[in-house]
């Protein structure tokens, strides 16, 4: 607005309601934009208040997750364990059985040559 329209503004106001009746129509006017205001003010607090308990339930979740992240990875840590220790003990039953199936062979391999140089063949 350019200040030959608020001039014109001024003029229109005082032709409609007389130069008694502008402080009054002034003081209500600022009466409202206070009231307004306030009542914006009060709105804003209380979406600060309540923003500030989103916070407090988002990191309940956080930790909620985080905690259920944790029991989870340790469930399987140890299921993996279970499963790693069954592996090395069938490992460990296989290699004593080759050797023992090898240790086997080898004696009967020897007694089969002893057996052949006693016959000469």
């Amino acid at each position: 607005m350019g200040g030959g329209e608020i001039v014109l503004i001024i003029f229109v106001f005082l032709l409609l309601f007389g130069a008694k009746a502008i402080p009054d129509i002034a003081r209500t006017l600022g009466k409202a934009m206070r009231e307004f205001q306030k009542a914006t003010n009060e709105i804003k607090r209380e979406i600060n208040e309540s923003g500030g308990g989103i916070g407090d339930d988002l990191n309940d979740i956080r930790s909620t997750i985080r905690n259920a992240r944790n029991d989870i990875q340790d469930g399987v840590r140890k299921h993996t364990g279970d499963i790693t220790k069954g592996i090395e003990d069938i490992k460990s039953g296989v290699t004593k059985e080759t050797d023992n199936l090898s240790s086997t062979i080898t004696n009967a391999t020897t007694t089969n040559t002893d057996a052949k140089s006693d016959f000469n063949i």
